[in-house]
């Protein structure tokens, strides 16, 4: 592998003409870019190219960015719960959700017999008795709506938002529900917001995803495919990767929002779960991305699968492999490469770290 010295260089001053036209959605996702979007336009947004594909596309923060922009965008993501989040935002041109909408999914029937998976299964674990029966109420609402996938995508978008809001960390990978419900003196956490009803979030949720929607005039998709399955083509490629500490520590996205997938695929849910552990995950696939032994070799065969497209790779400056190494896979495939940098504090992070941009073109 070829030693890359790659320059660094300052992002681009901000602009007045830079494309946030319609804000993004807040969000609670771990990792999310959307706090960076500005920072991200000034890094790459005067690179020449019409067409981009976001490989891993998480929450859409940036495909959403690349749309305000004009481009034509492919989003792609391997979790159901974020493809739904890109069908309602990304490809999704003009379709809302409007008071009729929400009043059908919120309204219980009393003509229905209402499944009770998630109050079953998921007792004590993550949400309160009639919050469980809410949710396998609301779950069902929703799956019986009209074939609308927008409308579908943006009501689901809404649940997940809610789900995550009223969780210690907005993550799903410990059963802590009794550090919202505990008597106790509290030094962290936002009990007034997780003492707040799931109806309340989902209309809030609802509201925002509607502002968001809006039609670009190209005919942006949403995919569901693993990394190296993505079409080639797209002039620039956003790589956003799962991220391995230099300690090894892996983000497990699908351990972190399991419960967002399970009810992403509610009827086959039960068949998912692993009933051995604590917080009732689900088996999830063997991921090289996750393992820190694996995750150099697949990235270097996105950078080769990619090579003939502009690569922009977020990072990290304490991951594995190491920035340096990433450059050098980029000169490989005859990249000139430009390293940007920005201070970052992470959640659930006491380090001083920094949000690093990687462009090979």
């Amino acid at each position: 592998m070829r030693s890359a010295r790659a320059s660094e260089l300052r992002p681009l001053p901000d602009r007045d003409d830079r494309p946030f036209t319609v804000d993004f959605v807040s969000t609670r996702f771990h990792g999310s870019k959307r706090k960076l979007a500005a920072w991200l336009w000034s890094s790459f947004g005067r690179l020449t190219f019409d067409t981009a594909l976001d490989l891993f596309g998480g929450t859409g923060a940036v495909s959403h960015l690349l749309k305000s922009a004009g481009k034509e965008v492919m989003y792609n993501d391997i979790l159901r719960s974020n493809f739904d989040a890109a069908v309602a935002l990304i490809k999704n041109r003009n379709v809302t959700l409007d008071e009729d909408d929400v009043d059908e999914i919120l309204q219980r029937r009393s003509s229905l017999n209402y499944p009770t998976f998630i109050a079953d299964t998921f007792d004590g674990i993550y949400f309160t008795p009639d919050e469980n029966r809410w949710l396998d109420q609301t779950i069902y609402n929703i799956n019986s709506l009209p074939a609308d996938e927008y409308k579908r995508s943006l009501a689901l978008f809404a649940l997940y938002q809610s789900c995550m809001i009223k969780r210690p960390y907005n993550l799903f990978h410990r059963a802590n529900l009794y550090m919202r419900t505990a008597d106790v003196a509290r030094s962290f956490g936002n009990l007034a917001t997780w003492n707040k009803s799931f109806p309340y979030f989902f209309k809030k949720f609802v509201t925002e995803a509607n502002r968001a929607v809006f039609d670009n005039g190209r005919n942006n998709s949403a995919a569901m495919v693993d990394a190296l399955d993505a079409p080639t083509g797209a002039d620039l490629v956003y790589i956003d990767p799962p991220y391995v500490s230099d300690t090894k520590a892996s983000t497990d996205y699908f351990g972190f929002y399991h419960f967002l997938e399970g009810l992403s695929g509610y009827d086959v849910w039960p068949d998912r779960v692993n009933y051995g552990t604590k917080h009732r995950s689900i088996v999830g696939p063997q991921s090289a991305w996750t393992n820190p032994l694996m995750i150099s070799g697949e990235l270097q065969r996105v950078v080769q699968r990619y090579a003939d497209s502009i690569l922009a790779i977020s990072y990290r400056d304490d991951g594995i492999p190491a920035v340096s190494t990433i450059c050098s896979m980029l000169a490989d495939v005859g990249k000139q490469v430009q390293v940007i940098r920005i201070a970052q504090k992470y959640a659930l992070s006491t380090k001083d770290m920094h949000e690093v941009l990687i462009v090979g073109r």
